[in-house]
């Protein structure tokens, strides 16, 4: 029941991550000027948006701090969620899915102009874990 638990919840994180990313981009073709908001996410986001089933005990040591303290956190964890999984990624497969050149970038992997994005996604990915802990995943 726990394993059946752990995998729905990463499958749901995948999920939402990649409609997250497809509203992103999307939104930004139109904001670029594209009428046709083009959107695009890659195959290999939703096993690493999955991921984020293995933060909840983050999560949990976090709550006593004040929200900015754990924006900045959350920042900081998913640029190094970004590097390794795209470090790896292009290791195994000589390329990544995602090759930053725009804005202030390390790497090629990381974006540090997208640090207030992914503070927003963070305190989000809370609101979405604190929802998860009310329901009951192994009722079928």
């Amino acid at each position: 029941m726990v394993m059946r638990n752990v995998l729905t919840r990463f499958a749901i994180y995948g999920l939402l991550g990649w409609n997250m990313e497809v509203l992103f981009t999307g939104i930004m073709s139109g904001l670029s000027g594209n009428p046709r908001l083009i959107a695009h996410t890659y195959l290999w986001m939703f096993p690493i948006y999955g991921l984020a089933v293995f933060l909840e005990p983050l999560h949990e040591l976090m709550r006593p701090l004040h929200w900015y303290l754990r924006g900045l956190t959350w920042v900081l964890v998913i640029w190094a969620v970004e590097l390794t999984t795209g470090g790896l990624i292009r290791w195994l497969m000589g390329t990544s899915p995602w090759i930053y050149r725009d804005g202030w970038q390390v790497a090629n992997l990381i974006r540090l102009d997208m640090a207030p994005l992914w503070f927003m996604a963070g305190l989000l990915f809370e609101r979405i874990h604190d929802l998860f802990t009310k329901i009951d995943f192994s009722a079928s």
